[in-house]
């Protein structure tokens, strides 16, 4: 009997709570909602983007301004994928065996067309760390070859490359960038002027982490190709936050996260290699059974929820029914409309650059004499605004589901704070 009220109980509870979700409505309505031709005079529609924020729950505790660390998924991508968990329940090995082959590789193709890339130059895996740590290992360097890359890249593949130069030797050669570059071409000269006759690969960011900076990735490739140098690209902040695709850039490795502005369940990553370069880079864990120039030898990875896989396609139909061009232009827009005004606040430095060719929808910010840890505590504590403490100061990322007066309240706590 006790089972039975339970099991009634939470079977309304669930019906009742679809119900007020209902899953696609918000899609439908993004649909059809006629839009501008410029993504930038959508990006100010506010009737367009309060439909577009119903997409998410999030917690009214507080307001959420650090979507750097990861995306929340939409509610869609959400209930599809516990939908999708207790099916694979039902058939577990079953489903494993005869099932997750053909879900994985229509996922693959319909990621690289998301992506402007072929399918056999894909592999799908957990998270940047690992496709870049698979590149940075698998690399055939020897003692001596060097790695070239800026002081701000991502702690996780700097430590990769120090775990080879402690067991094989390889060189690294570290370089600091301007904060507020003038122009791409500062950035480009600070890699030029810091390759010498060893260096082999450049490992790049396309957005850094830490400040939002967007590094001009192309130019950079193109420099380091006419000296016989190889690009990778380190593109965890970038895809799907700027409407690029991967050609774009003209790198020959990359790396990303699908689990960040993409908004794909926990756990996805994407690994993308030039067909020609495939065959030569060792996969992280040993896999007799793909040929060297086969992309999935990449992903022998043991057995893992093959659930948040399946929620890749959802996250894109998402991306895209929103809009690319115009999910960019918003985000930039929300950054621009608190960095603009808490520039003017006395005491307070913007680390990130102004120029749209420059950033997105992260900055940094830091109140004089204030450590940055102390005023990202004091923001939670005090004002009820998540954020983070990186590098030279806090870090701000709004996301879709960023409402004006969310930003409103950041840019009232900050002149608080350094008043």
């Amino acid at each position: 009997r006790f089972l039975g009220l339970g099991a009634a109980a939470a079977s309304t509870a669930l019906l009742g709570f679809e119900r007020d979700l209902d899953l696609d409505r918000v899609i439908r309505e993004v649909a059809v909602r006629p839009r501008s031709q410029d993504p930038e005079e959508t990006a100010r529609d506010e009737r367009y983007w309060a439909i577009v924020a119903r997409a998410w729950r999030q917690s009214e505790d507080f307001i959420n301004l650090e979507s750097g660390y990861y995306n929340p998924t939409t509610i869609e991508v959400l209930e599809s994928r516990c939908r999708r968990i207790r099916e694979i329940n039902e058939r577990p090995s079953h489903y494993m065996r005869t099932r997750l082959d053909p879900d994985r590789e229509e996922i693959r193709a319909e990621l690289a067309r998301f992506a402007g890339v072929e399918a056999d130059e894909i592999a799908l895996v957990r998270n940047t760390t690992e496709a870049l740590n698979t590149i940075i290992m698998g690399l055939p360097l020897g003692r001596g070859d060097a790695v070239l890359f800026a002081r701000r890249e991502y702690g996780s593949m700097k430590e990769a490359l120090a775990q080879r130069a402690a067991r094989e030797g390889i060189a690294l050669q570290e370089i600091e960038l301007p904060y507020l570059p003038a122009n791409a071409d500062e950035i480009v000269a600070c890699y030029a002027r810091a390759i010498t006759s060893k260096t082999k690969v450049i490992l790049i960011s396309q957005l850094v982490y830490l400040t939002g900076q967007v590094l001009p990735v192309r130019a950079v490739a193109d420099m380091a190709h006419e000296r016989g140098i190889e690009v990778i690209c380190d593109a965890a902040h970038s895809f799907a936050h700027l409407d690029f695709r991967i050609p774009d850039l003209g790198c020959d490795y990359l790396g990303t996260s699908l689990h960040k502005w993409l908004g794909a369940p926990l756990g996805n990553g994407l690994l993308w290699l030039r067909r020609e370069k495939i065959a030569p880079v060792w996969p992280l864990f040993g896999d007799i059974g793909k040929a060297a120039d086969d992309v999935r030898k990449f992903e022998h990875q043991g057995t893992r929820p093959p659930s948040a896989m399946l929620g890749i396609r959802d996250a894109i139909r998402f991306t895209e029914t929103v809009g690319r061009p115009e999910k960019e232009a918003r985000l930039r827009f929300l950054k621009d409309s608190w960095t603009a005004r808490a520039a003017e606040i006395p005491g307070v430095t913007i680390n990130t650059p102004t120029q749209p060719e420059f950033s997105c929808a992260i900055a940094n910010f830091r109140i004089a004499g204030q450590p940055p840890q102390e005023t990202a505590r004091r923001l939670m504590d005090e004002h009820g605004i998540f954020t983070v403490a990186v590098d030279s100061g806090v870090r701000v990322t709004p996301n879709l589901f960023s409402r004006p007066a969310h930003l409103d309240r950041l840019v009232t706590a900050i002149r608080e704070l350094a008043s």
